[in-house]
């Protein structure tokens, strides 16, 4: 399963369709909901008469103390609504732009390594590992191979063999999570090893109380999940939960919140970015200027607003009610505040992103591309507190709409080389003067790379022939042989 966080706006809006088609507890909410006056006082009537239902059962069911109001009142709340931000803005883009080549697996790997610190030996590496990737994303070559075709290698096979490892631990902080895995086993292991790190963060920013415990409980389910895939996997594949609750010594319950987990992951990662499909472009954000401050909102237009069915907690109430059909509302209760917790979630880590960008750009605002600036997903990720992987998933495949027009997220993260007084410069900007600079040259006497790199360092942009090279081939750009008329 995907997760919600990597979904741009337009396939979050499929996801909750679907949703909405099979989980008979959630519905979406329309124009002919009652009022909030009306449903509290229907609500008030049937909480007392709850109350005095409960007072008459000697046992009761842990789920039935749930306090749902607790899980997004908002989405409890029938005068709800989810309001765009962005509809009534006389600026915004035209959606009617396509993508006739939406990035692959390799651009969006490629990517992410432009924009992190790494050493020229170990990008090499992990250049070499991303080309040698299957369609789902599992690396098909062993170690001895990716070593034999490391080229300028250290001397020593021990060096080739720890700079290989390097690079295999670097390919597990990229997003999806699980690329670069050598089977199903690992790949489960590095996805269940991510979540175990955002949920330690967590733990250790939470106070005690509610979120420390709830925080606690999903660590201690994440190692039991570790335990199943890396001891029991074929067993989870025979679906034989008795036989694992016996080995791993717990609870039928828990082995099912554990399965379930494992259920939510995904075995074929690399499959999401292979699609060549032809994609509709919408924007999932919104850079707005208020009074002099950039602002940032999210595009919710035509996204369902979403609310737990209360109907069918009467089932959950009624002494009568089959114990099968108790087990199924249930089960379709969690799935759906899941749901909505990691809508709510995604939410939560886009705004956070985009408001780290907007702090970090505000000349590109104003100025355009010149006023660019260097940025890394660590440094985003440190800063709102996530995994770098978390801040890769927030700005996959996900458009912003910024007074200079619509750009992809991901646009804004790249490494930068030194540049003019000291500063940094974008690699984008970088490209952008080695393009600008053939465009300008005598088609009779082209720059070779080494002349442009002269040039560039006369601009004072330290950069090596090696360098320009590399980005001239990512521009498609021809050689100087090739691009001489004669």
């Amino acid at each position: 399963m995907v997760s919600v966080l990597a979904l741009n706006k337009l396939e979050l809006k499929n996801m909750i369709d679907g949703e909405l088609v099979e989980n008979p507890v959630l519905e979406e909410i329309d124009e002919s909901t009652e009022t909030i006056d009306e449903r509290a006082a229907r609500e008030g009537e049937r909480e007392r008469s709850a109350e005095e239902q409960t007072a008459e059962k000697p046992e009761t069911d842990p789920f039935d103390e749930v306090d749902f109001g607790s899980y997004f009142q908002d989405y409890l709340d029938p005068g709800y609504r989810t309001g765009s931000g962005i509809e009534d803005d006389p600026d915004r883009p035209s959606f009617e732009n396509f993508l006739s080549q939406p990035s692959t697996l390799s651009d969006h790997l490629l990517w992410q390594i432009g924009s992190m610190a790494v050493a020229p030996k170990v990008r090499a590496c992990v250049e070499l590992i991303i080309g040698n990737l299957n369609e789902d994303g599992y690396l098909t070559a062993t170690d001895a191979e990716l070593a034999e075709g490391i080229a300028g290698h250290p001397t020593t096979n021990e060096e080739v063999l720890a700079l290989v490892a390097e690079g295999l631990s670097l390919m597990m902080q990229l997003d999806p999570t699980g690329i670069g895995a050598r089977d199903l086993r690992e790949c489960l292991l590095w996805q269940i090893e991510a979540h175990r790190q955002e949920t330690a963060l967590i733990l250790s920013r939470a106070a005690e109380g509610n979120g420390a415990e709830t925080a606690a409980q999903a660590l201690r389910m994440l190692d039991l999940a570790a335990v199943i895939v890396d001891l029991h996997l074929p067993l989870l594949q025979k679906r034989d939960l008795r036989e694992i609750s016996r080995l791993t010594h717990r609870t039928p319950e828990m082995v099912n919140e554990a399965v379930e987990i494992i259920r939510r992951l995904d075995p074929r990662p690399g499959q999401r970015y292979n699609s060549a499909a032809t994609r509709l472009i919408e924007p999932d954000v919104a850079f707005v200027k208020r009074d002099d401050e950039y602002v940032v909102v999210m595009n919710e237009e035509d996204l369902p607003s979403l609310r737990l069915n209360q109907g069918y907690r009467k089932l959950l109430r009624e002494k009568g009610t089959e114990r099968d059909v108790r087990e199924y509302v249930k089960e379709r209760y969690r799935s759906a505040i899941q749901l909505l917790r990691n809508i709510e979630q995604r939410k939560n880590t886009i705004v956070r992103t985009c408001e780290s960008i907007v702090r970090r750009q505000q000349e590109f605002l104003e100025r355009g591309v010149e006023g660019l600036r260097p940025m890394m997903i660590k440094e985003v990720a440190e800063e709102i507190g996530v995994h770098p992987s978390t801040v890769s998933r927030a700005v996959a495949n996900k458009y912003v709409h910024t007074p200079q027009g619509v750009f992809e997220l991901r646009f804004f993260f790249s490494e930068g080389v030194n540049g003019p007084e000291g500063g940094d410069l974008p690699l984008v900007l970088l490209k952008r003067r080695v393009k600008k600079l053939i465009e300008e040259e005598d088609p009779r006497k082209p720059w070779t790379d080494e002349h442009l790199a002269a040039e560039l360092q006369r601009q004072g942009i330290q950069v090596t022939r090696r360098t320009v090279a590399k980005y001239r081939e990512d521009m498609q750009i021809p050689s100087t042989h090739q691009r001489r008329v004669r």
